[in-house]
């Protein structure tokens, strides 16, 4: 009998200025640097919905609390998803602790610095957490964008020293160890710095060009503040 299609979690930090993107500030403004950290989110959870997943999460750091966060309950009620509390912890305690819920039926957790990613790459991920325990979608600065549980939490997400260029190697070096076997998601890229920005934004050229008709943008909210901010224009 085929499984359910697992849930899909979107895991973000409420876009304050000076406390996302701090990577980009000096390039942009710190409100430049915000607006386009909240496009990234809404354009995940668009594209979250597009997939049809069990169920959305949306798994929050929020200065006060998810809950308390107006931001993050307006985004829930428009995309009907639940919403979760990330806590304290490292990032590897923040992705276990979201995805441990959920983890029985499969739980696919994404970030939201990889907005041009396909919807039909998301899906990819998302089917194969109904035939593998484990799903891993590299990113090409060395960690990854998308990792998936179904059944017992792996030991993956402990001793990993996050934030480096070993993320993703040191993560299955850890399933080989333990012989957890699982499924490769495709590769993308993140958008965390300047030189990501404008590689976005050539991308997204590129794409508008070869596109029959407007309104297929992998990632519309991030087009339109790139356009207002004037590090897109399109041809004409």
């Amino acid at each position: 009998m085929k499984r359910p299609r697992p849930a899909l979690i979107v895991f973000c930090r409420e876009p304050i200025e000076h406390q996302v993107k701090t990577r980009l500030i000096g390039s942009m403004t710190p409100s430049a640097a915000a607006a386009l950290a909240d496009a990234f989110i809404r354009d995940a959870l668009a594209k979250a919905d597009s997939v049809h997943p069990a169920r959305i999460v949306i798994a929050a750091s929020a200065p006060d609390g998810a809950d308390r966060s107006k931001y993050f309950r307006r985004l829930a009620r428009r995309f009907g998803a639940e919403l979760i509390d990330q806590r304290d912890g490292s990032l590897g305690q923040r992705m276990a602790r979201s995805l441990d819920p959920f983890s029985s039926n499969g739980a696919l957790l994404i970030g939201t610095d990889t907005p041009s990613l396909p919807s039909e790459m998301l899906a990819t991920s998302l089917d194969a957490l109904r035939r593998t325990g484990v799903v891993i979608a590299p990113s090409l600065d060395g960690g990854y964008y998308a990792v998936g549980v179904r059944g017992a939490m792996p030991p993956i997400f402990t001793g990993i020293r996050w934030g480096t260029r070993r993320v993703f190697d040191s993560t299955i070096a850890r399933l080989d160890r333990a012989d957890i076997p699982y499924t490769m998601g495709p590769a993308w890229y993140d958008v965390d710095r300047w030189a990501d920005v404008m590689l976005l934004a050539s991308h997204l050229r590129m794409l508008a060009r070869s596109r029959p008709r407007a309104g297929l943008s992998p990632c519309p909210a991030t087009e339109s503040v790139l356009v207002r901010l004037g590090v897109l224009r399109h041809d004409r």
